[in-house]
């Protein structure tokens, strides 16, 4: 077969594969969606305010999304309903246009609340779409990449609760070990007592039962290189957050101190955020957070990143069902990604919240999402009886007074 031949029939076929996604885009414009409103709603779960945004449509559509980010929960409902003036008329199903235009438009751009802020508009974008077309997102970002997306979850720093998250058919499960009694940070106490902890637990679970540690971004550099040299043997899945983001020199620095398996990115943010930990290998897995890094295809794209350079992803997922459906749906699509952190909150207005919720979870693992859209809806009645109130952060010290991360 000659060059011509080849390159024409490579062209038919990739038009006929295209064409199914063309259709359906194609349907979804038919429908002739304009955006004619957007809502925040912010709801305090004890410890925790959840940040949530709805786009609505002049068609009945409507689209959810979730910025939740500590902290700083009354700004960015606020930072989000910026995002009013420009969506306004507009097409919902344009979201990498949307997305560019919410990004570089206002000239200020990156941080923990511009990017929340785009990252829940663009996942309610999403959501609107799925539903238009009546399919699951991940179907619309390229398909499934695996039959089921394995799960780790949250839980206390004990072998009891280690041992209760393998019971209950999981292989994995992450805590924070690091020990702080009454908000005072003594070094050698800290990671002395983290290292005999992860001790217990591992004898506790066994072998073959993967152990994630989330060091929070409280260890000093010196701190850092004690804790991970001390528990190599124990191998740890992974060390989170062992460093701190401002100087990626402390990263490489503790990569070469240690055979660890380190983890970084829940407060990194788009595809720029996680470049150097790629292509430098700073990491062995990258935790975007769907709710911060800048949404569903941002988060794709950090994936693609990540498998381009063979690093494994592990996004990040303290927050609601809504970030957790956002991340399965590309975790669904994305080679790179090998587990999904999962902290399931079983309160029964939580789950009146979000109507009996959608995530299916059988022996560690999640089924994939297989409703339109994101697959769950916000009661805004339940929403308005839990209303925002403010939330202080621990307040970490050393014990000369001087503050100590967290």
């Amino acid at each position: 077969m000659d060059r011509r031949k080849f390159l024409s029939l490579a062209a038919g076929v990739t038009a006929s594969a295209l064409a199914p996604a063309r259709a359906a885009i194609d349907k979804a414009k038919a429908l002739n969606l304009r955006i004619t409103d957007l809502k925040t709603f912010t709801v305090n779960v004890g410890s925790v305010n959840w940040v949530f945004c709805k786009v609505y449509t002049n068609q009945g559509l409507t689209g959810l999304g979730e910025g939740s980010i500590t902290s700083k929960e009354a700004t960015l409902s606020q930072a989000i309903l910026e995002h009013h003036r420009y969506l306004a008329g507009k097409d919902p199903t344009d979201i990498e246009l949307h997305w560019q235009a919410m990004f570089r438009y206002p000239r200020w751009r990156g941080g923990p609340i511009l990017n929340s802020a785009i990252s829940a508009v663009e996942i309610a974008l999403w959501d609107i779409l799925g539903k238009a077309l009546n399919q699951p997102i991940y179907k619309l970002l390229g398909g499934a990449a695996r039959q089921r997306i394995r799960l780790y979850k949250d839980v206390g720093s004990t072998a009891e609760a280690f041992l209760k998250a393998k019971e209950e058919g999981y292989t994995a499960a992450k805590s924070g070990f690091i020990r702080v009694d009454k908000e005072l940070v003594v070094p050698s106490l800290a990671t002395r007592e983290a290292h005999k902890r992860l001790a217990d637990v591992r004898k506790a679970v066994g072998e073959d039962f993967d152990i994630c540690i989330d060091a929070h971004g409280q260890l000093t550099t010196t701190m850092a290189v004690d804790f991970c040299t001390r528990i190599e043997e124990l191998r740890p899945m992974f060390v989170e957050e062992a460093t701190q983001l401002e100087d990626l020199g402390e990263l490489a620095h503790l990569r070469s101190k240690t055979k660890v398996p380190l983890a970084t990115g829940e407060r990194s943010f788009t595809k720029y955020g996680f470049a150097d930990y790629c292509s430098r290998h700073l990491v062995d897995y990258v935790q975007p957070d769907v709710c911060h890094a800048g949404g569903i295809l941002e988060m794709k794209k950090i994936g693609i990143l990540a498998e381009t350079y063979r690093i494994e992803m592990a996004p990040h997922n303290p927050q609601s069902e809504v970030s957790t459906l956002a991340s399965l749906h590309v975790d669904a699509t994305t080679p790179a990604c090998t587990i999904q952190e999962y902290n399931p909150n079983r309160t029964p207005w939580v789950l009146d919240l979000f109507g009996g919720g959608a995530t299916v979870v059988k022996n560690g693992f999640a089924e994939l999402p297989d409703r339109a859209g994101l697959g769950v809806d916000l009661d805004e009645k339940v929403a308005a009886a839990h209303p925002y109130k403010p939330v202080n952060r621990p307040k970490f010290v050393f014990s000369d007074g001087g503050v100590a991360d967290h």
